[in-house]
């Protein structure tokens, strides 16, 4: 987590401060139910509501010297609350106070992930509305293909980060889980109706059966899902990057005045934002593998995960945050050139219609493979010419396929629009009746 790749709402959930006030409200939250239970006295709770505070520096000056940062914290906080702080704790084992803590933060940054989505779904409806009916060349292996709309790719990444947010919303809940359950997880000494009372608070569900720890696979299933959401990322934003290739150039990321895009050539204009969001969404994916790893713990727990969880939860939530947010502003601002992509679309002399003639001698008696044989021979003419040579001419003077199809039906063969008569229908799938 650096700060070149962090903005700050999602920063602050990581922060000390922030861990450690949740760290107090989950024990100050179990005395409360502790005291009206009769367990401990109501004075106690009181106490640490009112006067229990901690010092950053003071922990951390603690744990150097107990090498326990659980018990460091909790001296720190009885130095300010006096003889009722004895009371902090009761029945509970580090893992409690850790584990809910670690689910409030993820809980806290599922739901900035969620809003940094909404924004990227919003731009990208707008745009795909926007350019619905634009023209473009489909490529498959690179390589043309046939016709499809800017809009369509755009609602193609629509449908996909849509996907990715329900993905999210059941990760958030399954990972919004508590566990006050004390040493193995028995509640020998700790009543399971404070774990209960503690859950409700934070807003948390409880954890059915926790060990000592709660289960990882819970955490694996949480990054899993961010590292699919940095993937489409990926996706997306490879496709910019190819598409502002100078022999392509149908879009490309704005570039501001007095931007530069190179210390030596001035006249460069390079695709830093996604290339730079393709880097990302390999960091969001590698922290997947460990999340794995994590599960298989010894017995009841080991820390084994512990060391590795604390790079993962600020390093892969913080970087999907702020790739969420750089991609959304990528696509608000990208620069479409609609005139370059029908150049390109005409760029092969007709080829992209292939298909079209292929159906249509087939309809008209011949063989498939002759038909893919007829028009194969004259498209291997248009593509060694460089689009040169026209498809439909060549096509026309083919004695063999004029036999089968006149001249209006050829041409027909060639229309733009057969191509985009279903967009309305995709759109509809995809966005509804917006």
């Amino acid at each position: 987590m650096i700060p070149r790749y962090s903005r700050p709402q999602m920063s602050s959930i990581w922060d000390p401060e922030t861990r450690f006030r949740i760290w107090f409200e989950i024990e100050a939250h179990a005395l409360d139910a502790m005291a009206e239970l009769g367990i401990v006295p109501k004075e106690a709770a009181e106490a640490v509501w009112a006067r229990g505070k901690f010092e950053v520096e003071r922990i951390d000056a603690i744990e150097a010297e107990v090498k326990h940062d659980v018990i460091a914290f909790l001296t720190n906080v009885a130095e300010h609350v006096g003889p009722e702080a004895r009371f902090l704790h009761q029945g509970m084992t580090s893992s409690d106070v850790l584990d809910t803590c670690l689910a409030v933060q993820l809980t806290r940054a599922a739901d900035l992930l969620i809003e940094d989505m909404d924004g990227l779904l919003e731009v990208l409806k707008r745009r795909a509305f926007e350019h619905r009916m634009t023209p473009t060349i489909g490529r498959s292996h690179g390589i043309h293909a046939e016709p499809v709309t800017f809009g369509l790719k755009l609602a193609f990444a629509y449908a996909e980060f849509e996907r990715g947010r329900a993905r999210l919303v059941a990760a958030r809940e399954e990972i919004a889980t508590c566990a006050i359950s004390g040493a193995v997880g028995t509640f020998a000494n700790v009543d399971p109706r404070v774990e209960e009372y503690v859950a409700a608070k934070l807003g948390l569900k409880v954890e059915p059966v926790s060990t000592q720890v709660i289960p990882r696979d819970r955490h694996a299933m949480f990054f899993a899902t961010l590292g699919v959401i940095a993937s489409s990322i990926e996706r997306l934003a490879t496709e910019v990057r190819h598409l502002q290739r100078t022999e392509v150039l149908e879009a490309e990321e704005y570039f501001s005045a007095g931007q530069k895009g190179s210390s030596a050539m001035p006249h460069k204009r390079n695709p830093i934002l996604t290339e730079n969001l393709t880097g990302l969404a390999r960091m969001v994916r590698a922290y997947v593998l460990p999340t794995f790893e994590n599960v298989a713990l010894w017995h009841e727990r080991d820390i084994s995960h512990s060391s590795a969880e604390r790079y993962i939860g600020p390093d892969a939530t913080v970087t999907l945050d702020f790739a969420l947010a750089r991609l959304t502003g990528v696509m608000d601002k990208l620069l479409i050139y609609p005139e370059r992509m029908q150049k390109n679309l005409d760029r092969m002399g007709g080829l992209v219609h292939s298909q079209r003639v292929l159906l249509a001698l087939t309809q008209a008696g011949a063989a498939r493979e002759d038909a893919y044989r007829l028009v194969q021979r004259n498209a291997m003419q248009v593509w060694q010419s460089d689009g040169a040579l026209s498809l439909l001419e060549l096509l026309k003077a083919d004695p063999e396929v004029s036999a089968l199809l006149p001249p209006q039906q050829l041409e027909e063969s060639f229309d733009l629009g057969y191509h985009l008569k279903h967009v309305d229908t995709i759109f509809e799938r995809v966005f509804g009746g917006a």
